[in-house]
């Protein structure tokens, strides 16, 4: 049923966490799979765990792509309804995709997404409630709910359950960092969706993520006005033309002769 891809340089400080996130996965009660893209590592790296597992398939990239890039390469090999994008440094609860997945499909929607909580080295954890209220949003409400570009963002991408169909119609921009907000900011544009008031991700906080990086926030403010300056000419857009069928509800109608 559903797809999750991950990027990773499989970088020693991180096998453990990747294979933690495999273990999650493992925990769900849903039929799911994971493609992993390997951004230019040897892919002999890849933790007995997830190597072992039919359900982990993996696209080795021979040279280095960013995450972005890797991200979207995989989303060629999905072949489910359902994609979820992750980091290979969190994890998902044990519920995550049974609930969305529920929701998702009771109301029609094209998404159903649901809260964050940071994951401490301690293991405690401490619950991100994004700005978006929870409840049935229409298609490009969401990103009302980022006043402003230096504003934290509306919705939390990793948390987004979402039809494939959809997100290969707003996939991760092409960025060096704050990719994801592009996907979650284009995905909710695109289609309704409903945030669940329940956590479903874990976003583990360490020294080697990203956002501690030395130089991150030397992008940080240019790559979040993009991202904030698409969705609003993307909502714009799209609501400009009400008059015709919008590319959200026609990924919605099942196709001519199958599923949607």
């Amino acid at each position: 049923m559903i797809t999750v891809v991950i990027a990773t340089r499989l970088r020693e400080d991180r096998l453990d966490y990747l294979t933690a996130m495999h273990t999650s996965l493992t925990r769900q009660s849903v039929p799911w799979e994971a493609v992993i893209a390997i951004d230019s590592a040897d892919p002999r790296r890849l933790p007995v765990p997830l190597a072992s597992d039919p359900r982990v398939r993996t696209l080795a990239l021979p040279r280095p792509v960013g995450a972005a890039c890797a991200r979207n390469l995989a989303l060629n090999a999905v072949r489910t309804p359902y994609t979820n994008w992750a980091d290979d440094d969190d994890e998902f609860t044990d519920d995550a995709m049974a609930v969305r997945l529920a929701a998702l499909e009771s109301a029609g929607v094209g998404w159903c997404a649901g809260w964050s909580q940071d994951l401490h080295p301690d293991g405690s954890t401490r619950l991100w409630e994004c700005p978006a209220p929870p409840g049935r949003h229409e298609a490009g409400d969401v990103w009302t709910y980022w006043k402003s570009p230096a504003d934290t963002i509306p919705i939390g991408p990793t948390t987004i359950l979402a039809r494939t169909e959809l997100v290969r119609a707003a996939p991760m921009g092409g960025l060096v960092q704050g990719e994801d907000y592009m996907a979650a900011v284009g995905v909710t544009c695109l289609a309704p969706g409903i945030l669940l008031p329940v956590p479903v991700y874990r976003y583990r906080k360490h020294p080697g993520q990203l956002t501690a990086q030395p130089g991150y926030d030397e992008l940080e403010s240019a790559a979040r006005e993009h991202a904030w300056q698409y969705g609003r000419s993307l909502r714009s857009v799209l609501r400009d033309h009400q008059s015709e069928p919008m590319l959200g509800d026609r990924l919605l109608e099942p196709a001519a002769g199958g599923q949607a």
